[in-house]
């Protein structure tokens, strides 16, 4: 009977093990996914539409992009976030950077680089 006592607790801290690992990589392909779709707004922000030197006009698109984003997605979209992806992407221009920084840190070091 002790050893079937054992036996189950030893399956469920397997089990458990295998649930945390689980989470744990799953919250990291989240973060480096949300890092890389920040980067990629800055980028086509600043790329497509201020290309680097409208800043009245940026201010007028940036406003109104947030409006609409916001509309559709809800929280999380403002004016202060999409600055705050344009500043990423400005801080760092090379995706091969963007790429290495989301595998080594989480989303909020990221975001605290800048």
């Amino acid at each position: 009977m002790n050893d079937d006592l054992t036996q189950t607790n030893d399956l469920l801290e397997d089990i458990r093990q295998l649930i945390d690992t689980a989470k744990q990589r799953a919250a990291v392909a989240i973060n480096a996914e949300i890092t890389l779709l920040y980067w990629q707004v800055g980028k086509r922000i600043h790329t497509e539409i201020l290309q680097g030197k409208r800043a009245e006009y940026g201010k007028q698109i940036i406003v109104s992009l947030s409006q609409q984003l916001t509309q559709t997605y809800g929280k999380g979209w403002g004016e202060r976030q999409l600055r705050h992806c344009l500043q990423f992407a400005e801080t760092f221009p090379n995706i091969e950077i963007v790429n290495t920084l989301c595998s080594k840190l989480s989303l909020s070091q990221n975001l605290n680089a800048l």
